[in-house]
C-alpha cells in the first residue's frame, strides 16, 4: 500500500500549494491513502468546513487535526457527522468528534488512522499512550486491519521518539506534527514502524513557522503579545512523507521525505 502523508497545511499558502502540485503528487506518488494535517488551514488558526470539503474534493482520505481544532466554531458540529476528519483521541470523554477512523481504500483495504496530542509543553490532556494502546487491543495488522497510521501532534522531539518506538512494529507508521519544521530522521524502525519526528508544514517557508516574522519576532524580543500572528503571504512548500507497506504484514517496506516548492531542498 502507498501512503502520503502532508505536514500541517498553514493558511492559504498551503492550501494552494497543494492544488498547484496536487497533478505531480498523484502521478508521483500514487498513493492507495492521502492524509494531510488540516489544524492551520484557516489563515492558520483551525479548519473550516468549507475548508475541510475543498481539500476532500482534492482528493485527500483523511483530516487530523490538533491543538487548534476548536478555533474555528463552525467545525463543532462538523466534526460530530463528517468522519474523514478527526481531533486528538485524548481529549477528555464528550469532547465532540472522533479520534480515530476506518477508511476503505478503491481496492477494499481498511486503514485505521489515529490521531493523539502530547502533553509536554501542551494543554493538560489524557495519557495519549494508554489512550492508543486501548483502541489498539481491537487491531491487529494483517489480520483485521491492513495498515495503521498515526499522527501524533506533539511539542518535544522526546515525547514523539517514545512514541514512535511504543508502537513500534503495532503500526505502519508514526508521523509527528505541529511543529511544522521537517526533521531528518526519516527511517524505519527495528519492528518495521515507519517514522519521522516531525513531517513539517505545507506553507510559506519564508516565515516562522508559517507566520509573518513580525509577530513572533516582537514575542521573542520583547514578550509583547501583540501584534496577532498573521500567516505568510508567499508561496508555499509542500512537506511529508511517503510510505509502502508490505500487504501481507502492513508493516513499512519504505518511507521516503516529500517537499516540492521554494526555500526547502526538494526530494
Amino acid at each position: 500500500m502507498k501512503i502520503l502523508f502532508l505536514g500541517d497545511i498553514v493558511g492559504r499558502p498551503g492550501r494552494d500549494a497543494i492544488k498547484s502540485h496536487l497533478e505531480f503528487l498523484k502521478d508521483t506518488y500514487k498513493p492507495d491513502v492521502f492524509l494531510v494535517n488540516g489544524e492551520n488551514a484557516a489563515a492558520g488558526f483551525g479548519i473550516t468546513p468549507k475548508i475541510a470539503e475543498e481539500l476532500f474534493s482534492m482528493g485527500i482520505d483523511v483530516i487530523t487535526l490538533g491543538n487548534h481544532a476548536w478555533d474555528q466554531q463552525q467545525i463543532i458540529p462538523y466534526l460530530e457527522q463528517e468522519k474523514r476528519i478527526i481531533r486528538p483521541l485524548n481529549y477528555p470523554v464528550g469532547t465532540p468528534g472522533n479520534g480515530s477512523t476506518i477508511m476503505v481504500t478503491e481496492r477494499g483495504k481498511r486503514v485505521l488512522v489515529l490521531n493523539a496530542m502530547g502533553r509536554i509543553f501542551m494543554d493538560a490532556m489524557n495519557d495519549p499512550f494508554r489512550e492508543t494502546n486501548e483502541i489498539l487491543k481491537k487491531y491487529t495488522l494483517g489480520a483485521n486491519i491492513d495498515a495503521i497510521i498515526m499522527d501524533f501532534h506533539a511539542e518535544t522531539t522526546s515525547e514523539k521518539n517514545t512514541m514512535g518506538h511504543y508502537l513500534d512494529g503495532r503500526v505502519s507508521l508514526v508521523v509527528g506534527t505541529h511543529t511544522h519544521i521537517p526533521t531528518a530522521d526519516t527511517r524505519i524502525l527495528p519492528g518495521g514502524t515507519a517514522y519521522q519526528t516531525d513531517i513539517g508544514m505545507t506553507g510559506c517557508y519564508d516565515s516562522i513557522i508559517g507566520m509573518k516574522h513580525k509577530a513572533p519576532l516582537e514575542r521573542m524580543l520583547h514578550k509583547v503579545p501583540r501584534p496577532r500572528f498573521e500567516v505568510a503571504e508567499g508561496e508555499g512548500t509542500i512537506s511529508g512523507i511517503f510510505v509502502e507497506t508490505d500487504n501481507k504484514t502492513g508493516l513499512a517496506n519504505a518511507i521516503k521525505p516529500v517537499r516540492v516548492g521554494p526555500h526547502l531542498i526538494n526530494t
